[in-house]
């Protein structure tokens, strides 16, 4: 697709792979293909799972530091902002996705992982968010995402002491959902990703905006919109083919269409 980030759809699951080395160093033009990557799986049809992978070695160490180092308050505002948006645009696709981390995965790495619906760590991985250490904080979503995903205890032990930390201690507070050995990450992650694609599309993506846009809101207001989204799913193919499917075979039988 790009230069810095491909874009490989097979058998209805996209991979977004981030390919600047040594480090995928997010810098301009990758936030922009990224960007385009994103805007991209959700428009397709022949899209209904998306995973996101930086390769085998590394995830994304982070921003680009030499980019960042002379910039000025009004430099880097629109930068920010734009990787923000860039950042918005991966958590909004409409279907669900995995981030794949094999090795380091700080920083914005780590924000763009946070962005993923399911995270799959290998064991080896280390993540974290070391802004800190430079003299500045997360600004691509981790003082938001991180809380919400952690709590903000956890969170804030990350973010104050800027620490690394192993993918089984990632499991145990939650930042990611499974651990695998390095070589099975990113099958694991397409695997997972081919079952959802099988599955009823538009219900998934009810529950994916019911859930993310009713945690940023109130209760009320959060089941407002699960009652609207749900009542919607009754224009569905799939919904006839799953319910019908649990009437005549038992539950977890049906074979949806996406419609």
């Amino acid at each position: 697709m790009g230069e810095l980030v491909r874009l490989d759809v097979e058998e209805g699951v996209a991979t977004i792979r981030l390919d600047r080395p040594p480090m995928n160093a997010i810098n301009d033009q990758l936030t922009l293909e990224l960007r385009e990557a994103a805007t991209e799986v959700s428009l397709r049809d022949d899209v209904r799972a998306v995973v996101i992978w930086g390769g085998e070695k590394i995830f994304a160490a982070g921003a680009d530091v030499k980019m960042m180092l002379p910039m000025s308050p009004l430099q880097v505002k629109p930068m920010i902002a734009t990787l923000q948006e860039a950042f918005n645009l991966v958590e909004e696709i409409p279907k669900v996705t995995i981030a794949a981390i094999n090795g380091y995965c700080l920083g914005g790495g780590c924000e763009l992982a946070m962005c993923a619906d399911l995270r799959f760590a290998a064991e080896d991985a280390r993540l974290g968010q070391p802004e800190i250490l430079l003299g500045i904080i997360p600004g691509a979503g981790g003082t938001q995402r991180m809380p919400r995903l952690i709590g903000a205890g956890r969170a804030k032990d990350l973010i104050y002491s800027g620490r690394m930390v192993k993918a089984e201690e990632a499991k145990a507070i939650g930042l990611v959902n499974e651990v695998f050995p390095p070589d099975e990450v990113y099958p694991k992650a397409v695997e997972t990703a081919a079952r959802y694609a099988k599955g009823p599309t538009a219900a998934l993506r009810a529950a994916k905006v019911a859930i993310n846009w009713g945690a940023r809101g109130d209760f009320r207001s959060g089941v407002v919109l699960e009652r609207e989204v749900f009542a919607d799913l009754f224009a569905t193919e799939d919904q006839k083919t799953g319910m019908q499917s649990l009437l005549d075979q038992g539950p977890g039988k049906a074979t949806f269409s996406g419609k």
